[in-house]
């Protein structure tokens, strides 16, 4: 039997959006959904019987054109050309997993019955979710605020059997689509157009798939971390937990505290030691994952609440017998949130790579570049470039997207939050610590082969064994960058199989990154 999310209005949380995206659930509105979204559609085509009332965006014209005043016979024509006019997206095209979850978060917005649509647009929705027919987005054409524009615009074309989509990887013509599947165009009504581009689902979206995947990086960053500090011979004196009660910031406590645990059972760790203290991007740590990790905290939280929030303008309260034209659209929570996380990532990456060059210096006996031969062989020489290349532009691409602003519709809009940027900068940021981390583990596994007979814990053992089903031990050189590429595949298909009980801090977030 198909696995089925069923929509309703209770808060969608992590695990329930991994379980939905992971089972590949299909979407199916509950019966409190359709009521809902039917009353407040009754609701606004009453209003709209009174032709003298006039309520933006809904007999209105848009932006600066708010006080052009359309008539009744024009107004399903008016939502039309609103989405025509506005796919105007330039750029790379948006990943498949990002379309999906614009998808998944448009509908869950609509679903609250604020927005004043049609059941069948939501279901159509629904349809081309549940069949893989996703719209061709563009990155370009979104300031963050009235919404992402041009992106919903996109996913939007579509539902009039307009623009591009892609099926199981097959480019189509969405009217060609239509047709296959038996379906007509949506006829949109009043206020829908409004209420399709009007939205955060593109920030939200890439804000969504962004903590999914550096909850895992964070712990990855940890377990890569230690394997680090194991193969350079490290000390284990400043994860004490003493030290990170008397400053007790909690991504500090659960760090030092995971790395402990990680530790457990290493005679590499417990051997004494010639040196008296480490580097800072062993020693720091706890610090520095740490602050990064209440980062990630602090934005899953805000993502959290986004996606389980009405983000279109205006919103309909057919109980309170009012429509309100304000700001939900506006991004800057968003926007803040998503440039804190490029930063929190892109400082994961710049310890990790100093790790690696710590690996391959040539210090505490291991080899230089972590060959038996160096000089003939040029051994993790030019990983450890590969990765200062990526720190490098990950710096570049943290300068924060929140603080500019383009004044826009002759003035209407005059302050926006760039957080559609924001999210593909750290989109790009993501992918950069992944390779970054990919690469501290490629030299660490090296590295720790060089500490033989001795062993390091058995749950470092255990990640071992399965990494080295994916590369092997380096005994001279060799084309390396199909390694790296396995390396990064390991980091994503790898289950860490973490005991939560033994993480997890009271008053810390269920994610734990």
């Amino acid at each position: 039997m198909e696995k089925v999310h069923l929509v309703t209005t209770e808060e969608i949380g992590w695990e329930k959006i991994e379980e939905i995206i992971n089972e590949q659930q299909k979407i199916v509105l509950s019966d409190d959904v359709i009521a809902r979204i039917s009353k407040c559609r009754d609701y606004l085509d009453h209003r709209l019987e009174n032709e003298d009332e006039i309520i933006y965006g809904i007999n209105t014209g848009f932006g600066s054109l708010c006080d052009a005043v359309i008539s009744k016979k024009n107004l399903g024509l008016l939502q039309k050309n609103l989405v025509m006019s506005h796919a105007c997206g330039m750029g790379d095209e948006v990943p498949g997993k990002i379309t999906r979850l614009m998808l998944l978060l448009k509908i869950q917005s609509l679903s609250y019955g604020n927005s004043g649509v049609q059941v069948a647009t939501v279901q159509r929705l629904a349809d081309m979710y549940n069949h893989d027919i996703l719209p061709v987005i563009y990155t370009y054409g979104s300031l963050g605020a009235s919404g992402d524009l041009a992106p919903l615009a996109h996913m939007s074309l579509p539902l009039l059997g307009m623009g591009d989509v892609d099926i199981k990887g097959t480019r189509k013509k969405a009217s060609e689509a239509l047709k296959e599947m038996g379906w007509d165009p949506i006829d949109l009504q009043s206020k829908e157009g409004l209420a399709l581009l009007n939205g955060t689902q593109f920030m939200s979206a890439y804000g969504v798939e962004l903590c999914l995947r550096v909850f895992k990086l964070s712990r990855l960053a940890d377990i890569i971390g230690a394997l680090s500090l194991d193969a350079f011979d490290g000390r284990i004196e400043p994860f004490h937990d003493l030290v990170q009660q008397i400053r007790p910031h909690q991504g500090q406590i659960v760090t030092a505290r995971r790395i402990r645990w990680l530790l457990e059972g290493s005679e590499l760790i417990s051997r004494s030691k010639a040196h008296v203290q480490d580097p800072y991007s062993f020693r720091c740590i706890p610090q520095v994952h740490g602050a990064s990790k209440d980062s990630i905290n602090y934005v899953s939280y805000v993502f959290r609440n986004e996606i389980n929030s009405v983000t279109d303008n205006p919103t309909i309260f057919p109980e309170e017998d009012m429509i309100i034209s304000a700001g939900n659209f506006h991004g800057q929570p968003l926007a803040l949130a998503l440039d804190n996380l490029a930063i929190a990532m892109s400082e994961i990456g710049n310890i990790s790579e100093r790790r690696t060059y710590q690996l391959v210096s040539g210090t505490r006996g291991l080899p230089h570049f972590l060959v038996a031969n160096p000089g003939l062989n040029s051994g993790f020489m030019i990983p450890q470039y590969t990765a200062a290349s990526m720190v490098s532009h990950n710096k570049q691409l943290c300068t924060p997207s929140s603080v500019d602003s383009i004044e826009s519709s002759q003035g209407q809009e005059d302050h926006v939050s760039m957080g559609a940027n924001a999210a593909t900068k750290a989109y790009r940021v993501m992918l950069n610590l992944e390779r970054i981390l990919a690469i501290e583990l490629y030299n660490a596994a090296q590295a720790l082969e060089f500490r033989r007979p001795a062993r390091t814990s058995p749950y470092l053992e255990n990640f071992l064994e399965g990494y080295r089903k994916y590369v092997s031990f380096v005994d001279d050189d060799k084309v390396m960058y199909r390694d790296m590429e396995a390396s990064v595949r390991y980091l994503r298909d790898v289950d860490l199989n973490l005991p939560e009980d033994l993480l997890v801090i009271r008053d810390y977030s269920p994610e734990d990154n």
